[in-house]
C-alpha cells in the first residue's frame, strides 16, 4: 500500500491577508486571520451563513485531505470494521434503583444512540442485573435512536431527566453540533405526549424541583457562555422563564444541579480556581436561592450532606489537594471545621454522601482508590485494587437512603466492569462486565506504570500498554497521547479501538504530565500560566525516555492529543519535530494568543486563570506568545500532521485548526504532508453515534500506520 508520503496531490493554497495587531506595547501581525467568519455566531447556529470565501477554502483542504488518504481507504475500513466488532451490539448499562423504578440505558442491534428505559425495581436482588426477561418487561423511557432520524446532518442528546414522580422525561437536542439544545418534555404514562418547550438555547443539566412541574436550566447568552439558571413551571401555558441566577462576571460558567440527598437545586458559578454555590429548596423552587459561602478569590468548594450538616470539599486555608471541612449552614470558610484533613500528595477527587456514609474518592502517584467512612461510627476503609494501573470510578445513583455503592473499574488489560458495594457488609458483586465480542484475550497483553525523569528532574508517570510478545529493542513505533491542562488526568482505562494498533506493532503510552492531577493538585499547578512550558516538556522527555528504554526509537513515535491535548501536540512538533513521525491533532487550541485576547469569543475570559490575561498581563502576553503553537511554527521539517476541527465548534473554533494548517504547510522544509480535515456538520465532539465516531478514530489511526510504515498491516 502507498505511503502518504507518496502523493502528487497539490495542497489548497491558503491566501495571505497579513493584520497587524498592537497590544501591550507589542506588534503581531496575522496572515490567516481571516478564516475568522465576522458572523461567526451566526455561523454556529447555521453553518449555511458562513462567508463563501472561506467555506471554499475549508472544502478544498477536506477535498485534499481525501485525495491524500484515499491510498488508506481500505485499511480505514479494516480498522472500523474491527472496532465497531469490539462493541457489544446490544450493550446495556446497569439499572440503577430510584423508588419503584430502575433507569437504564441499551443499544439494539445497530443503534447509534440506543434507547433509554427503565424497569421495576426488584426488591430481592442487592445488585440489579440487566437479563433479558426483564428487558422484556422494560419500558421505553425516551427512544434516542428513533428521535435522532428527525436529525439527519447532526444530533446529540443532551441532558435526560425522569421527574421524581416518575411521569416525565425532559430531555434536550443539539442538532448542529453548537452545544445549544432544544429541551422537549416527554409523559411516561402510555400516551407518549410529548412538549416542546420554548427553551432553545440551553447548556448542560436539566433538574426538575420537588414538584415535578418545575425545571431549571442554564441558558446561553450571545456569546455561548453559560451564564444565567433559568426555571419554568414547564406544565402552565402562561407562566414565564424565571431568572432565578444570573451572572455578570464573563470570567465565570454556571452550571445546576442536586445535592446528594435531593433537597437542594444547587447553582454553581465558578472558573478554573474559584467556586461559589447557591441553593434553592427543591420543595419551594419559588423562593430565592441562598448563597452558602460567597466566592473569594481562589478559593474552591462544594457540598455533600450528611446528618443535618454540610460537608465541603475544599481548598480552604492552604489545603493544595483538598481537604474535607463541616459546616452547619451558609458560612464563611473562616467557620468551617476541619473533618478530613489535608494529606499533601493525595488529592481528593470526589465526594459523595448517602444516609450513613461519605465515600470519597482519592488519587496519590496517578492511582485511584475509593474510601468509605462510616458516619456513625467514624471507621474508615479502602476498597483494595491490585494491578499496577488502572482506573476506577463512582457510578452516581438516585438513591440516599442506602447502603448499596456503584463503582466503575477498568485497566488497559482488562475491559470495563460496574460493581455493586454493599458499604455495611462489604460484600462486592460484579454486576456487568463490558463484553468484547470479538474476543480479548487478556494475557496477549501487558499494562506497565514508568516513572521518566524529566529535564528539571520531576518524575513523570507513564502508563504502557503494549502486546505481550511485543520486543523492548527500539524496533516498535509509540503512540504517545497526552493532555496536560485544565487538571484533567487521563485514566489508565480500557480502549478497544487502541487494540487495533497495538495488535499491529505499535506500543500505546499515557504520559501523565503536569498539568493533570496525577500527583496531585501541585501537579496541576506545576503545569499552567508561568509554568506552562512544564507540560511540554515532559511530554517530549516522555517520548525521548521511552526511546532510551527501547520502547521504540527517535522518528518512530506518533503523538495524539486533542484540544488542549492539541496544544500539546502543536508545541510538541514546534520542540521537537524529529522526534516525531506523526502527529494527530484532534480539534486543537492552537491560536492561543490571539483567543486569549479575543473577549468575545465563549472560553476566553473564564480560560484567563489557566493560561494569564495577555490583554492586561506582559508577562503572561510574551509567556503565551513562547509557546502558542500558531506563534512559534517556523521553517524545519515537521513530522506528517493530521488536524481535525468541528466548524460549529464553539470551544475551538474552526478557525484555529484552519489557520496553523495553513502556517504549518507555508513552513514546512519537509516531505511530509499537512492535513486538515474540518467536519462541516458538527461541533468539538465530532460525530455524535458510537459507530461515526469509530470511522474517526479509524482515520486517526490509518495516518498513524502509515507515518511509521505499517499501512499495509
Amino acid at each position: 500500500m502507498a505511503s502518504i508520503f507518496q502523493t502528487n496531490t497539490q495542497p489548497p493554497f491558503a491566501e495571505k491577508k497579513p493584520l497587524r495587531t498592537e497590544q501591550l506595547s507589542r506588534v503581531r501581525h496575522d496572515d490567516y486571520a481571516w478564516m475568522k467568519d465576522e458572523n461567526w455566531q451566526a455561523v454556529m447556529q447555521d453553518p449555511s451563513k458562513l462567508d463563501n470565501a472561506i467555506r471554499a477554502h475549508l472544502e478544498a483542504e477536506n477535498a485534499y485531505t481525501e485525495a491524500v488518504l484515499s491510498p488508506l481507504d481500505t485499511l480505514k475500513e479494516t480498522l472500523f470494521d474491527e472496532m465497531k466488532a469490539r462493541i457489544e451490539p446490544e450493550a446495556a448499562s446497569t439499572p440503577l434503583p430510584d423508588g419503584g423504578w430502575a433507569y437504564f440505558h441499551y443499544y439494539r442491534t445497530g443503534d447509534q444512540h440506543g434507547v433509554y428505559a427503565r424497569v421495576p425495581k426488584n426488591q430481592s436482588e442487592k445488585a440489579l442485573r440487566l437479563t433479558e426477561a426483564l428487558l422484556a418487561e422494560s419500558e421505553t423511557v425516551l427512544d434516542a435512536e428513533d428521535l435522532s432520524q428527525n436529525y439527519p446532518a447532526y444530533f446529540d442528546l443532551g441532558a435526560v431527566s425522569h421527574s421524581p414522580d416518575h411521569k416525565w422525561v425532559a430531555y434536550g437536542v443539539d442538532g448542529q453540533g453548537s452545544e445549544n439544545y432544544q429541551v422537549s418534555v416527554r409523559a411516561l404514562n402510555g400516551t407518549n405526549e410529548v412538549i416542546k418547550t420554548k427553551i432553545d438555547s440551553a447548556a448542560g443539566a436539566l433538574v426538575w424541583a420537588a414538584n415535578s412541574r418545575t425545571l431549571f436550566w442554564v441558558e446561553r447568552d450571545e456569546n455561548q457562555r453559560p451564564h444565567a439558571v433559568m426555571r419554568q413551571d414547564i406544565f402552565d401555558d402562561k407562566s414565564q422563564a424565571v431568572c432565578v441566577y444570573k451572572e455578570d462576571n464573563p470570567g465565570f460558567f454556571v452550571s445546576v444541579g442536586t445535592s446528594d440527598d435531593m433537597r437542594y437545586i444547587e447553582i454553581s458559578a465558578h472558573n478554573h480556581t474559584t467556586s461559589e454555590t447557591w441553593r434553592i429548596d427543591a420543595a419551594a423552587p419559588e423562593k430565592p436561592a441562598i448563597c452558602f459561602a460567597k466566592r473569594t478569590p481562589n478559593l474552591e468548594y462544594s457540598l455533600q450532606d450528611q446528618g443535618g450538616r454540610s460537608y465541603v470539599l475544599t481548598n480552604a486555608h492552604g489545603a493544595v489537594d483538598f481537604q474535607i471541612m463541616v459546616a452547619d449552614g451558609p458560612s464563611s470558610a473562616s467557620e468551617w471545621k476541619p473533618f478530613i484533613p489535608h494529606k499533601p500528595g493525595t488529592l481528593i477527587i470526589g465526594v459523595e454522601s448517602f444516609r450513613h456514609f461519605l465515600v470519597r474518592l482519592e488519587r496519590e502517584n496517578a492511582l485511584p482508590r475509593l474510601v468509605i467512612r462510616d458516619m456513625r461510627d467514624g471507621e474508615e476503609h479502602v476498597i483494595e485494587m491490585t494491578e499496577p494501573a488502572y482506573s476506577l470510578g463512582l457510578v452516581s445513583g438516585y438513591e440516599y437512603d442506602t447502603t448499596q455503592l456503584y463503582f466503575s473499574y477498568a485497566s488497559p488489560t482488562t475491559p470495563a466492569q460496574i460493581f455493586a458495594y454493599d458499604m455495611e457488609t462489604r460484600e462486592r458483586v460484579l454486576v456487568k462486565t463490558q463484553e468484547v465480542p470479538s474476543g480479548h484475550d487478556v494475557t496477549h497483553y501487558k499494562t506497565e506504570r514508568l516513572s521518566i525523569t524529566a529535564r528539571d528532574g520531576a518524575d513523570v508517570p507513564v502508563t504502557v500498554l503494549r502486546r505481550e510478545n511485543t520486543p523492548i529493542d527500539g524496533s516498535a513505533p509509540v503512540l504517545l497521547y497526552g493532555y496536560g491542562s485544565y487538571g484533567i488526568t487521563i485514566p489508565a482505562a480500557f480502549r478497544t479501538t487502541i487494540l487495533s494498533l497495538i495488535d499491529r506493532g505499535f506500543i500505546f503510552a499515557i504520559a501523565h504530565i503536569r498539568g493533570g492531577m496525577a500527583k496531585g493538585y501541585q501537579w496541576y499547578l506545576d503545569g499552567k500560566l508561568e509554568k506552562k512550558t512544564n507540560t511540554f516538556n515532559d511530554f517530549i522527555d516522555t517520548g525521548r525516555a521511552l526511546c532510551d528504554l527501547g520502547y521504540t526509537r527517535k522518528g518512530h513515535i506518533v503523538c495524539h492529543g486533542g484540544s488542549a491535548g492539541g496544544l500539546l501536540v502543536g508545541a510538541a512538533i514546534n520542540q521537537a519535530p524529529d522526534l516525531f513521525a506523526g502527529a494527530i491533532a484532534a480539534v486543537p487550541f492552537v491560536d492561543v494568543l490571539n483567543t486569549m485576547s479575543d473577549t468575545s469569543l465563549p472560553l476566553t475570559p473564564p480560560e484567563w486563570p489557566e493560561w494569564g490575561n495577555p490583554l492586561e498581563d506582559e508577562a503572561a502576553y510574551d509567556q503565551i506568545l513562547s509557546y502558542s503553537p500558531y506563534d512559534q511554527v517556523i521553517e524545519q521539517a515537521y513530522p506528517a500532521t493530521l488536524i481535525t476541527a468541528g466548524l460549529t465548534d464553539p470551544r475551538v473554533t474552526y478557525w484555529e485548526p484552519a489557520k496553523w494548517a495553513a502556517k504549518l504547510r507555508d513552513n514546512q522544509t519537509g516531505n511530509a504532508p499537512i492535513l486538515l480535515k474540518t467536519n462541516m456538520e458538527a461541533g468539538h465532539q465530532g460525530e455524535s453515534g458510537r459507530y461515526d465516531s469509530l470511522k474517526e478514530t479509524a482515520l486517526e489511526y490509518a495516518f498513524a500506520l502509515s507515518a511509521v510504515g505499517l499501512a499495509s498491516i
